[in-house]
């Protein structure tokens, strides 16, 4: 597959809404995330941008990534703010209309002429507002309208660029997920990406990681294992039970980004090494910088507000500090609030994750 290497050493930070923008995906990659998926992006999002009336006749000018990255602004195309550094670039679409996905995947190649760019397709969020659009974990309900949007979205990327991750079907018990997956790779699919759990089932219950071993023994394309991987030692025990071919990131990442690291540390047979209070404050540091180079303001400060208290939700006194992150309005206040609970801890000698 041509320039995206995949393999267990190589962990992949995963499409999170509302959190792996550009600030975190820098964090990640700096941290051993050897690959990096964008946020959702809405491919009628990105659409009706370009043709605002629907007249396909009368498009919209392609913004400029150069004033994208610059922007700081909210919008569609403010989630594809990438600067080359922020490579491989993976982008997920979510989308159930094929002309539409196609169109979208055409324009964003258009605006990475100059980058190697490659597309992930969501059919597995549950999240309501993305299935009552027909979109995400709703499209394995129609597996043959799932296909005719793959099919579409592969022929606009091109060979080994568009990867699909799906979970094991819409309704519990149905598993669709096997058949779905080979039509994909008879299709051209590049990689497929499993959370083993139904979408009715959104994050309940547990990921049944023995569906992705019976996905990998039927497939000659590469399997990346996702579902329950919240710790470094999860992912590795994943990987043993499955033979997938990588790991993914979700949540396991929003609350301790050291995991990228902590699990090359295992592969490499080395006790995982967790993050003391002066690494976790440098962490916290750079993301706040990175936070306010790319982000809006206002943005910036709110999103490490939420980012924070998932950093250290293991130490005592989170919730006391929670409260104080509500109430900060500005970069000093946040400052001085982290530097006094890191400092306490560290003179405590408390250990960031145990």
């Amino acid at each position: 597959m041509p320039g995206l290497l995949i393999q267990p050493r190589l962990p992949w930070l995963a499409p999170l809404a509302g959190y792996s923008n550009l600030p975190f995906r820098l964090l990640c990659r700096r941290l051993g995330a050897a690959v990096a998926c964008t946020e959702m992006v809405s491919a009628k999002g990105i659409y009706y941008s370009l043709y605002p009336d629907g007249n396909r006749k009368r498009p919209v000018r392609l913004p400029e990534l150069n004033k994208i990255n610059d922007q700081k602004g909210k919008g569609t195309w403010t989630l594809l703010a990438s600067p080359e550094k922020d490579s491989p670039l993976v982008v997920q679409l979510f989308g159930a209309e094929a002309d539409i996905v196609q169109i979208a995947a055409e324009s964003i190649l258009e605006l990475f002429a100059d980058r190697k760019v490659y597309f992930d397709l969501n059919m597995g969020c549950s999240v309501p507002k993305v299935v009552k659009t027909g979109s995400g974990a709703a499209m394995l309900s129609n597996p043959h309208n799932a296909l005719k949007v793959a099919r579409a979205l592969i022929a606009a990327a091109g060979a080994g660029r568009a990867g699909f991750k799906l979970r094991l079907g819409w309704l519990n018990g149905e598993n669709i997920y096997l058949e779905l997956a080979r039509e994909l790779e008879a299709a051209g699919a590049a990689w497929i990406t499993l959370h083993p759990r139904y979408g009715r089932q959104a994050f309940t219950g547990k990921a049944d990681w023995s569906k992705t071993a019976l996905l990998k023994q039927n497939l000659s394309i590469p399997v990346l294992a996702s579902g329950d991987l919240l710790s470094a030692s999860a992912a590795v025990e994943c990987l043993e039970q499955s033979g997938a071919d990588a790991v993914m990131f979700a949540r396991g990442a929003m609350n301790n980004p050291f995991i990228f690291r902590e699990f090359g540390q295992m592969l490499r047979g080395e006790k995982p090494s967790p993050p003391n209070a002066k690494e976790l404050a440098a962490i916290i540091n750079l993301h706040a910088r990175l936070a306010r180079s790319w982000l809006d303001e206002g943005y910036a400060l709110s999103q490490m507000r939420g980012f924070i208290p998932r950093y250290v939700h293991n130490f005592p006194g989170v919730r006391a500090l929670r409260q104080q992150l509500t109430a900060c309005r500005s970069w000093a206040q946040l400052d001085e609030i982290i530097a006094t609970f890191i400092q306490g801890k560290e003179l405590s000698g408390e250990q960031i994750w145990k």
